[in-house]
């Protein structure tokens, strides 16, 4: 912080030698242990190729309901087109900020006053009356000597790339939740399946302890064995139908639907696709930098970095070239009409503040801190997302693998059970016991796979996959309305921003 001596020096030399700009200049919030971060679970769950497309993680499923259910959500997500919409307006606020490069009062008047007096008593009394015409136009500028309004403009720029990089960080989340949403929907009918059809296994067995206990040949107990076990399988399917219908109506709002059946999900007999590993093109550290939210968490930081010399611009003085033309008329006889040129300097500096400009450097100062600690903590979480979600893959795998031999053991434990059963070397125990059993590893086995794909999901997500879109930021729809509303120039129009004054994370075009 200067002393008030040194900003008088400053204010001698600037007025020598030029203007500058006041504040720090943006530095990136690096973080070095990213140079070296490595995950073994990340390095075993994902393998490099040249030519993955992480925009577009999800076609590694080849699913082509997938397919059509996220080009669903890109074009009609409500939460997706508030992100956009909040880039047009970052951008309407870089508009703003933008004009303190030109002059700040550019004002034209103009006046018509009618006058009548009346004058009585006295030598001179006196009628008359008369109306009074003026036009005028005035025009003030302030001078950008510390940087007040460049640094405003650069503040507001680097908030304009963070609201695209939000945006984008919708599309990731976006996607990632379409897709989980959809094999959730797709796993929870599989499951519905199994329940009816071991419901309708356990229901034929009861049919026939029932007929072996009325003809004297089956105990009590077999019966009520029987009917409880197939009652309970029975009332696990309502709750799963109800799983259902719920899962395809959050399904339905993600796409931008009312809850509905949604025609195009056409139930799939097929089990959910299994990816072993994440097909990546860059290191996991790097694609961590380039997440959008990581990415919008360091430009927040230089839109917070440029605050500080727009605050310590009030320190110094501002000055102001003021000019103004005034024309002057009346209808009064005898009189003349005036012109009016006025101009010159206006210096305005607030010498005694009782410490509010320092403490609103320090505020600013403050914030720009908190938002470091931000980002920093953005970049860890990020790795926790991306290290949690492949060692969840591995271990999801794994599962997947044991409960598929679990599976065909049950199965053929059921059939011998049957067997043993109808021959009279068992009693109706063991075969209501693997029939549990069947039922139980085929629900595991399912919510195995379910959990795998989940985890890869998470995995693309959490390295950022799936930010790119080619549709426009603003829907056609939406733009016709807003413009029928407001001009919006060419505001709507895909944006080009100006050059950013700051480094711009890779990934993030200018």
């Amino acid at each position: 912080m200067l002393t008030h001596s040194g900003r008088l020096l400053l204010l001698v030399a600037l007025g020598l030698g030029g203007c500058v700009r006041l504040g720090p200049d943006f530095q990136a919030p690096g973080e070095a242990w990213t140079k070296l971060w490595s995950s073994p679970a990340l390095e075993q769950a994902s393998q490099r190729s040249l030519n993955p497309d992480l925009r577009q993680w999800w076609q590694v499923f080849a699913d082509p309901v997938l397919d059509a259910l996220i080009a669903e959500s890109d074009a009609h997500n409500s939460d997706l087109k508030i992100a956009g919409l909040r880039v047009m307006e970052a951008r309407a606020r870089l508009g703003i900020a933008q004009s303190g490069r030109y002059p700040q009062l550019q004002q034209a008047s103009a006046d018509s006053l009618y006058f009548n007096r009346k004058q009585s008593g006295g030598n001179n009394p006196q009628d008359s009356h008369f109306w009074q015409h003026s036009a005028g136009f005035d025009v003030g500028w302030e001078l950008d000597f510390w940087g007040r309004f460049s640094r405003a403009i650069e503040s507001s720029d680097a908030s304009y790339f963070a609201a695209q990089a939000n945006y984008e960080d919708v599309l990731v989340l976006l996607r990632a939740q379409v897709a989980d949403t959809y094999f959730s929907l797709r796993t929870t009918e599989a499951r519905l399946r199994v329940a009816r059809e071991n419901a309708e296994q356990q229901k034929r067995n009861f049919e026939i302890t029932e007929k072996l206990f009325n003809s004297g040949q089956s105990a009590e107990l077999d019966l009520q064995q029987a009917k409880t076990q197939y009652l309970g399988t029975l009332s696990s399917i309502p709750d799963l139908e109800a799983q259902v219908l719920r899962t395809r109506n959050a399904l339905a709002v993600l796409i931008g639907q009312p809850p509905s059946a949604l025609p195009q999900l056409l139930e799939s007999e097929g089990l959910i696709p299994l990816v072993d590993l994440a097909v990546l093109q860059d290191v996991p550290a790097s694609l961590l930098l380039r997440r959008p939210d990581v990415r919008a968490a360091e430009l927040n930081v230089a839109a917070q970095s440029a605050l500080i010399g727009v605050a310590e611009t009030d320190f110094y003085p501002s000055l102001t070239l003021l000019g103004s033309i005034v024309w002057t008329t009346d209808t009064l006889s005898g009189t003349s009409n005036s012109l009016d040129l006025i101009g010159g300097p206006s210096l305005r500096w607030n010498l005694f503040d009782h410490g509010q400009i320092s403490n609103n450097v320090r505020v600013q100062d403050a914030r720009l801190q908190q938002l470091i600690e931000v980002y920093r903590d953005k970049v860890r979480q990020a790795a926790r997302e991306a290290d949690d979600a492949a060692s969840g893959l591995i271990k999801s795998l794994e599962r997947e693998r044991i409960l598929r031999e679990a599976e065909v053991a049950a199965k053929r434990s059921l059939s011998l059970a049957n067997t043993q059963y109808r021959e009279g070397y068992s009693d109706f125990q063991r075969v209501l016991d693997a029939q549990r059993a069947l039922l139980e590893q085929q629900d595991n086995y399912l919510l195995s796979r379910s959990n795998a794909v989940s985890n890869l999901i998470a995995l693309y997500k959490a390295l950022g996959g799936g930010w790119y879109s080619a549709q426009p930021t603003v829907d056609q729809d939406t733009r016709r309305q807003m413009e029928q509303r407001t001009d919006w120039g060419n505001l709507l129009n895909e944006p080009v921003p100006s050059q950013a004054s700051y480094p711009v994370p890779e990934g993030q075009s200018r």
